[in-house]
């Protein structure tokens, strides 16, 4: 039993490390503390087949890999998730970019619609700001929530803008940004409240 414990031990220090995390972010996967990784990887305790299952799929390895010794060879690990999560982001909003290039080359070609063609790429951050709310809400933290909102606010402002003096003669647009800039006030004293409350509990 013993062998069987510092074997588990080594191989779970082994697997970390080659994954780059550190006890705190493993325990948080596996909604354990990084006291019961220490535990498990200092051989003073072993996890049960539940968390070796956990654990050997975020190494995109067996429960066996973890259990024998040897390793090595089999080691497998996935992706880090915040680069996979970088990555669906950066997708998303590649992929708006895209739809708004595809949209624009119509708007472009189309006699009437030409000379406001230029106009959809003004939208296109106000729409890449929805699934950056979404995915900062799921993934991120107060900073990159504020900063999606933020973008929200000052691209509605724009469009606002633009559209206005592109389809009429109305100039004192000025008011536009003094709302924006007032709601921009309101967005970072919200998610700056919610970091402190979070802190107090």
């Amino acid at each position: 039993m013993e062998d069987l414990k510092d074997t588990v031990a080594k191989n779970l220090v082994e697997l970390r490390t080659k994954a780059g995390f550190t006890q705190l972010e493993l325990a948080e996967k596996i909604n354990y503390t990084d006291k019961a990784v220490s535990k498990w990887e200092r051989g003073e305790a072993m996890p049960d087949l539940r968390v070796l299952v956990k654990i050997a799929d975020i190494y995109n390895i067996t429960v066996d890999d973890i259990v024998s010794p040897h390793t090595e060879r089999r080691i497998k690990p996935k992706m880090n998730t915040g680069k996979k999560r970088l990555l669906i982001t950066m997708l998303s909003v590649g992929l708006v970019l895209f739809i708004a290039t595809l949209v624009f080359m119509i708007f472009f070609f189309i006699p009437a619609t030409e000379k406001y063609a230029y106009l959809v790429f003004i939208c296109a951050p106000f729409v890449c700001s929805i699934p950056l709310i979404v995915f900062s809400a799921k993934w991120g933290n107060w900073i990159t929530d504020t900063l999606a909102c933020s973008l929200l606010v000052w691209s509605l402002a724009i469009i606002f803008h633009l559209f206005v003096r592109a389809f009429s003669s109305f100039d004192k647009m000025y008011f536009i940004y003094i709302v924006a800039a007032a709601f921009e006030a309101l967005v970072i004293g919200w998610f700056l409240l919610r970091r402190v409350l979070k802190k107090k509990k």
